[in-house]
């Protein structure tokens, strides 16, 4: 996992690189802080701003897939490819699965073709209850 100069204005470091190691090694979405918290578990010693900062780099990078929870926080996931994805997310757990989104991708390119509008991004959340979690499972 490697972000370059061209895709962020930020100066890599060694504590940046450590955070997207540690993005990547995450198998779902986390926050900031959890991020943290996870990296000083593992012995890794990076500030929270840089953290934070690190986080913002990897989303303008395209390197990380972002969703807010059902309080407006931020989490991030690592993206592997440079492929624009979506997901269904559990408030409760977090399971998250990919979307199968290629209408809204079609909707999005024509709506673009149509306004004449460039550089068009956009979000789609879908937020719920997984099964497991309205079941009573206790996985969270």
């Amino acid at each position: 996992m490697t972000v370059t100069g061209a895709e962020t204005s930020r100066r890599m470091t060694r504590q940046r690189a450590a955070v997207g190691q540690a993005l990547a090694d995450c198998p779902g979405f986390v926050s900031a802080q959890e991020l943290h918290a996870l990296m000083g578990e593992a012995g890794v010693r990076v500030g929270l701003t840089t953290v934070y900062r690190a986080l913002q780099d990897l989303e303008r990078a395209d390197a990380a897939d972002v969703v807010r929870d059902d309080v407006g926080e931020k989490l991030y996931r690592y993206r592997p490819e440079a492929e624009h994805r979506h997901y269904l997310l559990c408030r409760r757990c977090r399971r998250n699965e990919p979307l199968d989104t290629d209408v809204v991708e079609d909707w999005v390119a024509a709506v673009v073709r149509s306004t004449g509008f460039e550089e068009v991004e956009h979000t789609l959340e879908l937020i719920g209850i997984c099964a497991d979690c309205q079941n009573g499972g206790d996985h969270v």
